[in-house]
């Protein structure tokens, strides 16, 4: 299942494994997907065990593992300790009206968690800057375009956006920042929690493009080496949301902002 390598100018060993692996997490996202939209995979049945993924599938245990992080962001998976990967039981297509108050009620956690992305990411920013591997730059640019190309086509960005800071996390070279990220799943892109619940609500494409601007400051200064720079524009992009939300929360929900597209 190995992707054909894209010819790139210069750096073109370097740059290689971006048109590689996420290939095969691509492919494993949407062969699961399939199998969900399909109904051979019901709400509540359990996935394959990592090894018969990687025995069915042909990927490595990393591919897969970013396959389900990925199907786990968007709300279609969700891991229980101890018992494995099962498809999502949440209702689908609910009522608006149903979704709402859910939705408002859900802005306080927003805010904790930002307040322990705040806690991890800047530091996971520096130390990722100080301590990448040319394998794992190449991973941060790859979901930093990935990215980019969801929102071009129009499509949720929110796996994307979790990726992203997934593989800042992964750059640290200490596992327990990847870990942690992993606990919170998709609780880890705001804007999950609120507009998740109903594909309509989503975010424009000026606003995620000005996200797009913060990600490549934090992907700039960790590929300069240069960790006081990367936390700062950690720190800048995480504290533009926390702002918005507390904001939000203080306006007392307003709906109208809330699905206006200026949330993180």
């Amino acid at each position: 299942m190995a992707a054909e390598p894209v010819p790139l100018s210069g750096q073109t060993v370097q740059r290689e494994p971006r048109e590689r692996r996420p290939k095969l997490a691509d492919r494993l996202v949407e062969a699961l997907r399939e199998q969900i939209r399909a109904g051979r995979l019901g709400p509540g049945d359990q996935l394959p065990t990592e090894p018969r993924l990687v025995e069915r599938f042909g990927v490595s245990r990393t591919v897969v593992r970013e396959a389900i992080t990925r199907l786990a962001a968007d709300g279609l998976v969700e891991a229980r300790q101890g018992a494995g990967v099962f498809v999502s039981t949440g209702q689908h297509g609910a009522g608006l009206e149903a979704l709402l108050p859910e939705a408002v009620s859900k802005v306080s956690m927003v805010l904790n968690v930002l307040e322990v992305r705040m806690a991890i990411e800047m530091e996971a920013a520096a130390l990722a800057a100080e301590r990448r591997s040319l394998s794992q730059e190449a991973d941060i640019h790859t979901a930093f375009q990935d990215f980019e190309a969801t929102l071009a086509r129009g499509e949720p960005t929110g796996a994307a956006d979790f990726a992203f800071h997934r593989a800042i996390a992964a750059a640290t070279n200490n596992p327990f920042y990847l870990e942690i990220l992993d606990v919170l799943g998709r609780r880890t892109i705001p804007r999950d929690l609120v507009t998740s619940l109903t594909a309509g609500l989503l975010q424009s494409a000026e606003y995620q493009g000005r996200l797009q601007d913060e990600h490549r400051a934090i992907m700039d200064a960790v590929f300069a080496g240069d960790a006081a720079g990367a936390r700062e524009a950690m720190r800048r992009h995480l504290s533009q949301s926390r702002s918005r939300y507390r904001s939000l929360l203080k306006s007392g929900g307003d709906l109208d902002r809330l699905f206006e597209g200026g949330l993180a």
